[in-house]
């Protein structure tokens, strides 16, 4: 019998594949979501205590369509929507062979008629599996805020009377579907809040969404490099956490536990992408990750080198995680000085900010202030690992 874990892993791996198959058959984006809800909600109670059905997509496709109908029955205009569910060709709940309906459910959700805050929120809540509560905070908004704002993003893609399937403007709407799975991917693999520092499904979702989504363009140069961004980030996965899932940094980290697979993989795309012309934001973070993958110890990083791409990459997009990760290589190739007086600069001062200030004050000898830095930044953190971290780096310099 598998586990609750096990459980939960499989609902969120068929979670949008459900999903996706009950909007293919009938439509219906938002109340189809409500019934695949109530179906993953039957599934979390019955199977850890029945076992795990032999085809568990299967199952919660039945569950969810029974229940999706019984939502439209009990809606007001249920004889218009049946009529219209009856007049619609028949189409299998599966995709195409070769196909997945969840990359087509991606597009789908970065419908140009949503801003782009609703299309990156709808995107994380139907096909990350994130929860309301973990988008909010992603966009610094109260949680039922962000709850009006993917109800009208649901029901505006719902009268839009979009069809099923890739859009032909999909060119247009590419820059918002890779940010949004770079979204997913990052809170995979730094998880923002909670007890575990690493949520390892929805970062291998997200490589997995990214491959598919080359293999659709596989001339594009921004979309190989976000798949390389995503192999040589995930490739230090096994070495980031020790005992009780410890934060360990990357300097730190036994570079024996990283993936030389996914090393390999990521380089070898990052150098069939870069020479096909214009080099874009995750083209550029791919190269700074490569730079970190292929060090063999954290002093034979290539800093100096790591800091002119951030310079460029600062150019293209001047976010405050751009302005920090800079600051970083500022400091490790200029010296913790310098870094402080570049850090001072940057706006809101969250967690990630703070961290860096105490770690490079601890570098440049100052122990009591870097302390007190330590102890801000635990307290900022929402996320435990990040908290015991912080909070073990103050406890070694009292």
């Amino acid at each position: 019998m598998t586990g609750p874990s096990g459980v939960e892993d499989l609902l969120r791996e068929n979670a949008p594949r459900v999903l996706a198959a009950l909007v293919r058959r009938y439509g219906h984006f938002d109340t189809a979501e409500d019934a695949v809800q109530e179906a993953l909600l039957a599934a979390a109670t019955q199977w850890p205590r029945e076992g795990v059905p032999e085809n568990p997509k299967a199952w919660l496709i039945t569950v969810a369509s029974r229940r999706l109908t019984d939502l439209l029955r009990s809606q007001q205009s249920r004889r218009e929507r049946e009529e219209a569910v009856a007049r619609r060709p028949a189409v299998p709940a599966d995709p195409p062979a070769g196909g997945d309906d969840t990359l087509v459910l991606l597009f789908m959700c970065c419908h140009p008629a949503l801003s782009p805050a609703s299309q990156i929120a709808v995107t994380l809540r139907a096909v990350g599996g994130l929860t309301t509560a973990e988008i909010a905070r992603a966009f610094l908004v109260p949680e039922a805020t962000m709850t009006r704002r993917i109800t009208r993003a649901k029901q505006t893609i719902k009268e839009s009377g979009q069809g099923f399937g890739l859009p032909r403007d999909r060119a247009e709407r590419l820059g918002v579907v890779l940010h949004v799975l770079y979204l997913i991917f990052n809170e995979g693999y730094a998880t923002t809040s909670g007890p575990d520092l690493q949520r390892v499904e929805l970062a291998r979702e997200a490589i997995r969404l990214a491959r598919m989504l080359r293999r659709t363009l596989p001339e594009d140069g921004e979309v190989a490099g976000l798949l390389s961004l995503m192999l040589l980030t995930d490739a230090r996965r096994a070495a980031r956490t020790g005992p009780g899932g410890a934060l360990i940094p990357m300097d730190e980290q036994d570079r024996t536990k990283w993936d030389p697979h996914q090393i390999t993989e990521g380089v070898a795309l990052l150098e069939e992408a870069l020479p096909r012309g214009e080099i874009g934001p995750y083209q550029l973070q791919a190269a700074i990750a490569a730079l970190h993958d292929e060090a063999h110890t954290a002093k034979e990083t290539d800093w100096p080198q790591i800091r002119a791409l951030y310079d460029l990459l600062f150019q293209i997009t001047p976010t405050p995680v751009v302005a920090l990760n800079r600051v970083v290589a500022v400091a490790m190739s200029e010296g913790p000085a310098t870094g402080l007086a570049a850090l001072a600069a940057i706006q809101p001062v969250d967690h990630r900010v703070m961290g860096v200030r105490a770690h490079l004050l601890e570098m440049t000898g100052d122990v009591a202030a870097a302390r007190a830095a330590y102890l801000e930044a635990a307290e900022a953190s929402t996320s435990s690992p990040r908290q015991r971290y912080l909070l073990s780096k103050a406890a070694r310099l009292k």
